[in-house]
């Protein structure tokens, strides 16, 4: 693969995360016009930032670092890429409306426990930790990828999974039990 083809791949990627925000901007006033209440907000800035530093990182380290695409690590990590692309939108439609960028949660509603939710609590963040490890690995950018997963362990295991885990507890049980 070029690096052309590579920096083609990592600007689709980015135009995916341009229609998932359109999603979850949609999804988000639909969930706050029905009661959702919104928590974990502080850790939402960061979280972009380092999501967009990976694709940067991606074409930087490719183009300052000369790095090589090697066949038999790019093809098998660009397969884990784009499977990551169709568990994503496995979660966002398992979710609907209710799926969105932000911890927002709808008083009343049960639990999603279809899709990808049936065997997992948190398959999103399956494709975060894959993509950002596959990603910049189609292309041999093994700084990305490896500051990508230590950045992402300390943002997800320390604030985003906290948030999300605190607000599905404080719903009734009656709520968590209905899905």
């Amino acid at each position: 693969m070029s690096t052309a083809l590579f920096a083609a791949l990592v600007l689709a990627t980015g135009a995916e995360r341009i229609a998932e925000l359109v999603v979850s901007t949609r999804n988000a006033r639909w969930s706050f016009a029905r009661g959702g209440v919104e928590t974990g907000r502080g850790h939402f800035g960061p979280m972009v930032v380092l999501h967009t530093g990976l694709l940067l990182a991606c074409l930087v380290e490719v183009a300052l670092a000369d790095r090589p695409f090697l066949p038999a690590l790019g093809w098998p990590m660009l397969v884990l890429a784009v499977l990551s692309q169709v568990l994503r939108w496995w979660c966002i439609g398992s979710l609907g409306r209710r799926w969105n960028t932000r911890v927002i949660v709808v008083p009343g509603m049960p639990l999603v426990t279809r899709g990808p939710y049936r065997f997992l609590k948190h398959p999103n963040y399956v494709v975060v930790v894959v993509e950002g490890f596959a990603l910049p690995l189609v292309h041999t950018c093994w700084v990305t990828a490896a500051v990508f997963t230590v950045l992402n362990a300390v943002l997800l295991l320390g604030f985003r999974l906290p948030a999300e885990n605190r607000a599905l507890a404080a719903l009734p049980a009656a709520q968590r039990d209905a899905g």
